[in-house]
């Protein structure tokens, strides 16, 4: 009976990807060609294709294979598997900010018309752009809340950069293998302590995304060199107390998410840059990410 479900389900993710393929090819592209030059109408082509179309096919047709199952990874806005979360800081906003402004990193632009028309500028003359703006991933049923990046060579096509969702430290006493804690959408206010979810990469150059053709960053693949760079750079300024690696709560096994190498530890570690003396002393060690277990 599983295995009847299984090809069913893939059976209506084949004929999903069929009405996608008619669409742009006899609908898209054939009505664009007869009221537009052809290099107009496969620019329209594209971006209706790459950007509408199968963006929400892919969302769509994952729901049907993976309804129900923890998110293991953020979630690309085409609906694919993102970075690995990787890096968990407990602190306020203006910690998180003053951490990484203290590091040498800078805070991502809004993703705005403006923003992108910019980095797409700075990308091909190769030149500085270090609040360059991030693409959108999901996490929480939220996009990210803030994004710090430091810049390789100066170069808008290399950087170190890692996004951040705020997660309430009340959701953090309850199980995080239950999809409940993965499926919260509320949105901590700015001036409350709170977990910061991380998932940094370093973007190593130009790429399309496998399966709609998105125009993005390409990524290195090691997730585990870039958050043990990560930690080291702010275990330098001093700027978080002891880190300390768990393995992720959503039980990312070892081995690939998508195109990326894991081993599905998260580093845990509380700011202490800005903190008062009482709260510093708070914060000294990182909160127990599993309350079932003896703290480290």
């Amino acid at each position: 009976m599983r295995l009847l479900a299984r090809l069913f389900q893939r059976f209506l993710v084949f004929c999903l990807g069929l009405l996608t393929v008619w669409l742009i090819v006899f609908v898209v592209f054939d009505t664009a060609d007869n009221r537009l030059p052809w290099i107009l109408a496969a620019c329209l082509t594209y971006g209706v294709a790459a950007y509408v179309i199968l963006p929400n096919v892919v969302r769509l047709g994952l729901k049907i294979l993976h309804r129900g199952l923890i998110p293991k990874y953020t979630i690309a806005v085409d609906g694919l598997p993102g970075d690995p979360v990787n890096f968990v800081l407990i602190g306020t906003l203006q910690q998180l900010r003053e951490a990484f402004a203290t590091a040498g990193w800078s805070t991502a632009d809004h993703l705005g018309i403006a923003s992108s028309l910019r980095m797409m500028r700075a990308f091909l003359m190769n030149s500085a752009y270090p609040t360059a703006p991030f693409s959108t991933f999901y996490l929480f049923g939220r996009r990210q809340d803030i994004g710090f990046q430091e810049p390789i060579d100066d170069s808008p096509r290399k950087r170190h950069h890692i996004r951040f969702w705020a997660l309430d430290l009340a959701h953090s006493e309850e199980d995080m293998s239950s999809p409940s804690f993965w499926l919260k959408t509320d949105k901590p206010s700015p001036d409350e302590r709170v977990l910061w979810v991380g998932a940094g990469t370093r973007d190593t150059g130009l790429s399309l995304t496998w399966l709609t053709f998105q125009i993005t960053h390409a990524t290195d693949s090691d997730t585990n060199a870039e958050r043990d760079y990560i930690v080291n750079e702010l275990k330098a300024k001093c700027v978080v107390g002891d880190v300390v690696l768990h393995q992720s709560g959503s039980r990312l096994m070892t081995g690939k998410v998508n195109h990326y190498i894991t081993d599905g530890d998260v580093a845990f570690a509380s700011l202490t840059v800005g903190a008062t003396d009482g709260n510093h002393a708070q914060s000294s060690s990182p909160v127990n990410p599993d309350p079932a277990s003896p703290a480290p």
